[in-house]
């Protein structure tokens, strides 16, 4: 395959057997090809596979609403850095997934938004221990072509462990 016939391919196709990709199968559904509300909806429900991402990094996604996302995540010990914390690109992946999330409950049907920037801020160390932790993903601003928005990692009763802001660009699927 010659380097250009790959990079055509790159992201042409979110989810394994989505429509449009090898192997697909019937009850699947593309972001893309239905709103993301009703898309991240479906992921929240059950009703449409895990992306092969939340295997390595497992969470629950509760029920979305229009620009908010609420993920549950326990931090375990294989996450763990040689200081015996969680590791940074453990809480950012969180980070960047809620907010990712919270953004495609904004689109429209035909609409996708990859991540254009995100940052992250850490406030405290999380501890394998720690138990359950409540990560957020909303959406401050959604305009015609970009989408600003805001995450954090709290503990249930509220104690902040990290935060971050993101920006995802509107684009249309292509025919």
């Amino acid at each position: 395959m010659k380097s250009e016939d790959r990079n055509d391919q790159c992201g042409s196709s979110l989810m394994s057997g989505s429509p449009g990709s090898t192997g697909e199968q019937p009850g699947q559904v593309s972001i893309g090809l239905t709103t993301g509300l009703e898309f991240v909806a479906m992921l929240a429900a059950g009703n449409l596979p895990r992306p092969p991402m939340a295997e390595m990094l497992p969470f629950s996604l509760l029920p979305p609403e229009v620009g908010k996302v609420e993920l549950r995540a326990v931090s375990e010990h294989r996450f763990l850095n040689t200081m015996k914390t969680v590791h940074g690109g453990w809480i950012m992946t969180m980070l960047d997934t809620a907010m990712a999330l919270a953004a495609h409950t904004t689109l429209a049907l035909g609409e996708l938004c990859p991540s254009h920037e995100t940052a992250v801020k850490f406030v405290r160390p999380i501890s394998a221990d720690c138990g359950e932790l409540r990560v957020t993903g909303d959406v401050i601003s959604r305009g015609r072509t970009l989408i600003t928005l805001e995450g954090r990692i709290e503990s249930l009763q509220g104690k902040l462990f990290a935060h971050g802001t993101s920006t995802c660009l509107i684009t249309r699927r292509d025919a």
